[in-house]
């Protein structure tokens, strides 16, 4: 009879388990420190990056007027009226001169004011609101200018009761200040361009006091106690809407605060990210060190009960205990390959990563490289007609000079002095195409816009001998576009016409022409050139697409055009004409007539 062994009593391994769990539970700690340490710092420099564009957005905006107080102080209207400030013609025309001015830069407001703080004059004359008449002495701005300096405000108008950043400089003769030039300049856009983000700015003035945020219930809050002195200033000032600002009750252990100074204003930009932003990702951290530790402990677990089986078949049975060593072997032999693999696999996955951040990086360098060319290209092939008509009309001056005719030199210098501003206004609209700023269209003469670009291109033109043809109507035709960038799309449409008339021998033609339709205006630019090729037709406005050699031209010129009338809600048409050559055809949107017309270039040359 075969006497069995006494079994093997069973071993409190869930205690052991338990045990051994209390000794790995201190190792989240740890990871939940570095794990928040990481978000943290990552999230900090996002948030330092968010904080410099804003920064950099709101400086920008400021610049653009800085210096316009000072510029407008020295227009003999504004002056005049100073002079004589009962004058009701003199007071009406500074009165459209300063609204003209303030539609044409975007400022909110400007007003003139003498030296007893009284306004004379206001771009809002004709408003409900309007600042004639009212004093503004007690404002620090007006008391800065009157000392020799730039006034710089913020607050709250008393009588528009809207806020605003102004700027005031003073108008003089000789040594004594004659009254104060101010601008107004409407921030609120800028605060609507912060958006909807879990990330919240918050700008605040040296009183502590919240003036922009996106969050408008934060607004006119102190974020500090007020002395008995900021209090009495606020009272003299009226910066608020309110005498006595409301503490802002902001827990500042919910949220991750970045400030930056702007030491030209005073102000300190604050860009406040949530706590949650940190700590949803740190509960995921810890969720999954905790479900990693579980496995462990599983994984354990199932050890101490295969090696407790383990010994129970040694007890019975040798032979048990061999095949089951043969087994241990084998699953230790298939673990360590598994093992292996899962090396090998994470060595693969770490090497797929690192190749993705450097594909990554390139394809941002890249991008960065292909804006920059695309915008230098743009100046460079926008700013050359401009350049060569100055250039021209500086050598006329010169020839002039030598033969003593100083009005006709000085007519040219003042030409010069136009393409240079229209340079200028060149560079805001290129700018403002990069930034895809949307400006609203105006009435524009179309007549006077085609005699300038004419008269950039006539030298060129007579040079050629080209013929011009026109055909326009006598009376005006108005259309929906900007000026600048009117001229700018017909200037380059005209030098494109005269580019490939150079291709053909004499005699050359350049056909102009112009209607109104019941849809709007079509002009017609034609030449006997060459026209254009099949290919040439289906990407005429294509970037950098070209049929000239590489010192002709970029094959911007016809892009930038489409761009541009598309944007005035026009169109522009390639084709060739039946009897030869090519024909440009511009559909503009019909405009309303305008109280005046400027004087063309052509006509003041």
């Amino acid at each position: 009879m075969m006497i069995k062994p006494p079994p093997v009593p069973p071993r409190p391994r869930w205690r052991s388990l338990a045990l051994l769990a209390l000794c790995l539970a201190p190792l989240l700690w740890p990871l939940q420190h570095l794990a928040e340490r990481y978000y943290r710092s990552e999230l900090a420099g996002q948030n330092r990056q968010t904080l410099d564009l804003y920064v950099a957005n709101l400086l920008g905006t400021l610049h653009r007027y800085e210096v316009l107080p000072q510029i407008l102080g020295e227009l003999p209207a504004l002056r005049a009226l100073l002079a004589d400030p009962e004058n009701p013609q003199v007071l009406s025309h500074a009165n459209q001169l300063l609204k003209d001015i303030s539609n044409q830069t975007g400022a909110e407001v400007m007003y003139l004011m003498d030296a007893h703080g009284d306004t004379l004059a206001a771009s809002n004359w004709d408003m409900q609101d309007s600042f004639i008449s009212r004093n503004f002495a007690f404002r620090p701005y007006f008391s800065e200018a009157m000392q020799g300096q730039l006034g710089r405000f913020f607050g709250l108008g008393t009588t528009s009761g809207k806020r605003g950043y102004f700027f005031a400089a003073p108008v003089t003769e000789g040594d004594k200040k004659i009254g104060v030039l101010v601008v107004k300049v409407d921030l609120d856009h800028t605060e609507r361009l912060w958006g909807q983000t879990p990330e919240q700015l918050m700008v605040t003035d040296p009183n502590g006091v919240v003036i922009l945020t996106s969050r408008p219930e934060w607004r006119f809050r102190a974020t500090r106690d007020l002395s008995q002195e900021e209090r009495q200033s606020i009272f003299a000032i009226l910066p608020y809407p309110t005498r006595d600002p409301k503490p802002l009750a902001l827990n500042l252990a919910a949220w991750q605060v970045q400030t930056q100074k702007i030491d030209e204003t005073g102000w300190s930009v604050n860009i406040l990210a949530p706590r949650t932003l940190i700590d949803r990702p740190v509960r995921t951290v810890l969720a999954i060190g905790g479900a990693t530790l579980l496995v462990v402990m599983l994984l354990i677990g199932l050890m101490m009960q295969r090696r407790r089986h383990y010994l129970e078949r040694i007890a019975f049975e040798a032979k048990a205990r061999r095949e089951l060593e043969m087994r241990v072997a084998e699953r230790t032999s298939d673990l360590e390959g598994l093992n292996r693999r899962l090396r090998e696999e994470v060595l693969e996955r770490e090497h797929a990563q690192q190749e993705l951040v450097r594909a990554q990086d390139d394809l941002v360098q890249a991008g960065k490289l292909s804006a920059l060319g695309t915008m230098s290209a743009s100046i460079s092939h926008e700013l050359n007609q401009p350049l060569a008509a100055i250039r021209s009309y500086a050598e006329n001056a010169e020839v002039l000079l030598n033969h003593q005719r100083i009005e006709d030199a000085r007519g040219n210098l003042k030409l010069i002095n136009e393409l240079t501003g229209r340079m200028a206004s060149i560079i805001a609209h290129l700018r403002a195409f990069a930034r895809r700023d949307r400006h609203a269209p105006e009435s524009v003469a179309l007549q006077p816009a085609l005699d300038d670009a004419l008269a950039l291109l006539a030298k060129r033109r007579r040079s050629m001998e080209v013929e011009l043809i026109r055909d326009l109507p006598a009376a005006t035709l108005w259309v929906e576009a900007g000026e600048t960038r009117l001229r700018q799309v017909l200037g380059n449409l005209l030098a494109n016409a005269l580019d490939a008339l150079t291709e053909k021998g004499p005699p050359r033609r350049l056909w102009l022409s112009a209607e109104s339709t019941p849809e709007g205006v079509t002009v017609c630019i034609r030449d006997n050139g060459p026209g254009f090729c099949m290919e040439a037709l289906g990407r005429a406005g294509e970037p950098f697409y070209t049929t000239k050699t590489r010192t002709q031209g970029l094959g911007l010129g016809l892009a930038i055009c489409d761009t541009l009338i598309r944007a005035f809600g026009g169109e522009l048409l390639f084709a060739n004409h039946k009897e030869g050559g090519a024909l440009i055809t511009l559909r503009l949107r019909a405009g309303a007539p305008g109280v005046s017309l400027q004087a063309s270039e052509d006509s003041r040359s």
